[in-house]
């Protein structure tokens, strides 16, 4: 008995093993790090339902908001590394922040990158009764009197945008009030506690449609395509580009084969007529970068945001 006990055990042990566990085989989660209500969740969940269909799995978009992105990234990074959670997400807390907090927890190196999705276009909003129509006009005014504008967060690129206005007008200090996304600090300027806001701008296009906002700069390298008569801030004489590419990560150690299979079903999403219908509407401009492109750009940005936070002489906390 012995005999054949041993011999079994040494025939299992030539034996290939069983088929791995096929990916996904529970729900994902994909967390957005950002309170509810910006464009970032209608586009989310748009983008969650084409995953869903070609996944096989239903796909859970959750907001977990708190330190400019911060809180939800860090539960992110923290996840089993297998592809079942993921976040989307502006780069702000993954190349920005690392440099602005100490001991903040989390950095490139505990993520891995899975596509570019979309450039969150920046942009500076005043109400539709302010008498600031430009970057110039709202210098000006800030010459004469303190103003105060509101970001998503501490930290956030839309108050970095801002701080190279400040930088490139020399002398000039705006008083920057945060808040836990942009819903909030956009309904504090309607209300006329606020003299302008830096906002991503598809946050904001409901309200600049409408007529109650104003959209005076944007911070991008080309003028956003649904206001194409709204100058770049460097069109207007300001070096104060501020690129904001977002996108999908997947906790450091995930396997290749599930990153490779969720960059593919990321590429696919975007071309989906359901998504660009609700990207469109939200005024998002898409932009796919591929898993290689995008994590190069992830490490390269940490990098540049080392040198330009030194340069404007902010320093960590």
């Amino acid at each position: 008995m012995r005999l054949l006990v041993a011999a079994a055990a040494l025939i299992a042990a030539f034996l290939p093993a069983g088929p791995a566990r096929a990916f996904p085989d529970r729900p994902i989660t994909v967390v957005l790090p950002y309170s509810p209500g910006s464009a970032a969740d209608a586009y989310a969940r748009a983008l969650g339902d084409h995953m869903a269909r070609a996944l096989g799995q239903n796909v859970v978009v959750t907001n977990r908001d708190g330190g400019s992105g911060v809180v939800g990234m860090r539960s992110v990074a923290a996840s089993p590394p297998d592809g079942h959670t993921l976040g989307l997400t502006p780069m702000t807390a993954i190349v920005v922040q690392p440099h602005l907090v100490k001991n903040l927890g989390i950095g490139p190196e505990s993520f891995s990158p899975v596509c570019g999705t979309n450039e969150n276009v920046i942009g500076v909003v005043v109400r539709a009764d302010s008498p600031v129509r430009d970057l110039s006009a709202l210098v000006a005014l800030g010459r004469q009197r303190q103003l105060s504008f509101g970001s998503a967060g501490p930290n956030s690129l839309p108050q970095l945008a801002v701080w190279r206005v400040q930088r490139a007008a020399g002398n000039l200090d705006f008083t920057h009030i945060p808040y836990r996304g942009d819903p909030p600090h956009l309904n504090e300027l309607l209300g006329g506690r606020l003299d302008f806001s830096s906002t991503v701008v598809a946050s904001a296009s409901e309200l600049i449609d409408s007529g109650r906002l104003r959209l005076i700069a944007v911070f991008s390298r080309r003028r956003h395509p649904d206001y194409p008569d709204v100058p770049t801030a460097r069109e207007q004489g300001f070096d104060a580009e501020q690129f904001s590419q977002v996108g999908i990560y997947a906790p450091r150690g995930t396997p290749e084969p599930v990153l490779d299979r969720l960059e593919e079903v990321c590429r696919a999403g975007l071309d989906d007529p359901a998504f660009r219908r609700v990207a469109a509407s939200s005024r998002v401009v898409v932009n796919f970068m591929p898993r290689a492109d995008f994590a190069r750009m992830v490490q390269d940005e940490f990098a540049n945001y080392a040198r330009i936070l030194r340069d404007l002489g902010v320093k960590a906390e």
